[in-house]
């Protein structure tokens, strides 16, 4: 199964973890890096595309400015951040310098992905960079982006980024083997593969007790939903093991593999489901629900049974059922102000162009 999903893989997003940057003083753990870059340059070597979404920023500041755990204050934070970037940059370009490859530093923050402008312009220069052969290494722009410091985090945005390119494998490497059911218990084991994020997935998904890294497994399991959603595969794998990338491109068992869906969708849907925070909410009845579903229907003024929320025409909404289930994402035609009164009873709310299923 392994073998045969990624035979053809050729554009890889790896995500690294804090954990696995940074040793037990919440310093640049050097070794670690250099071997995580050396593998990196093996896929190269290899014909494959890699961009790298890394953490570590606010880890590396930390021992510079004397912080011993993760700071709760925005200000120093940032100032971690503003800190670390810049040493961890300088220490990829040295050691990717040894492996005669360039790297170039591309900083983030969810306006700029959910701009449909800013998204193409960033896609398009991740692009550029890939066929002139740099390795581009991305992180949140921490120093400026307040909702990813206070809320976010870069296993969401590694999924992001693989939906943005596309990318035909997002890699997340961790200080654990993968996803484990019976963690913590004599019974535990590693789940090789998942073919669907169901109630039992998510309950063996904790946070994280480290003092630099943010969500723990509880926010893999939610970037393997974008990532799946969008018909990439996704491994969750040890990122101390030296051979665990060449491992996973020769479909070996390595860590968890999350199985996508059948066919990839669209840029355009993939925008809307993704890259939005939705302005506000319709609830629909279950006729709606099975005609969006089932049909591929647009979404008409007598399937809405209510609306929450301050939406506007163009804004991305939620679409969820009577139980308040979300189901589908979609840009609205229509605002909640003209929704509340009297519109036409064929208009579209949503059309069927505009609208994801999830």
């Amino acid at each position: 199964m392994r073998s045969e999903l990624l035979r053809h893989v050729t554009r890889i997003v790896v995500k690294l973890g804090t954990g696995i940057l940074t040793d037990e003083a919440k310093r640049p753990d050097w070794g670690q890096l250099t071997q995580l870059v050396a593998q990196v340059a093996g896929l190269r070597a290899l014909g494959h595309e890699v961009v790298l979404v890394t953490s570590g920023a606010v880890g590396a500041g930390m021992g510079v400015l004397g912080f011993t755990k993760r700071p709760t204050t925005l200000a120093e934070l940032q100032a971690c951040a503003a800190v670390g970037q810049s040493r961890l940059m300088a220490t990829y370009e040295r050691l990717f310098e040894a492996h005669r490859l360039t790297v170039a530093q591309v900083l983030l923050t969810h306006d700029d992905l959910e701009h449909h402008e800013r998204h193409l312009n960033a896609r398009n220069t991740l692009v550029a960079l890939l066929q002139r052969g740099v390795v581009p290494i991305i992180n949140e722009n921490d120093a400026v982006s307040f909702t990813e410091l206070r809320f976010g985090d870069n296993d969401k945005l590694s999924a992001l980024v693989a939906c943005l390119l596309p990318a035909d494998l997002l890699v997340i490497l961790t200080t654990s083997d993968g996803l484990m059911e019976n963690f913590g218990t004599p019974d535990a084991r590693l789940l090789t593969r998942v073919d669907a994020i169901d109630d039992r997935i998510t309950a063996m998904a904790g946070g994280t007790s480290s003092a630099t890294a943010v969500g723990g497994m509880a926010t893999k399991i939610q970037a393997a939903r974008i990532a799946v959603r969008a018909g990439i595969p996704l491994v969750i794998a040890p990122g101390r093991r030296s051979t665990v990338l060449a491992g996973i491109l020769a479909g070996k068992d390595e860590g968890t593999l999350f199985v996508p869906r059948p066919a990839k969708l669209k840029g355009r849907k993939r925008w809307i489901a993704f890259f939005h925070h939705p302005k506000g909410t319709l609830v629909v009845d279950e006729g709606a629900r099975k005609a969006l579903r089932d049909r591929g229907t647009s979404l008409l003024v007598p399937g809405i049974a209510r609306h929450e929320g301050s939406f506007s025409e163009g804004d991305v909404v939620r679409i969820c059922d009577l139980e308040g289930t979300e189901f589908a994402r979609g840009k609205a035609r229509i605002g909640a102000a003209e929704l509340s009164g009297e519109p036409r009873r064929r208009q579209e709310v949503v059309h069927r162009d505009d609208l994801v299923m999830l």
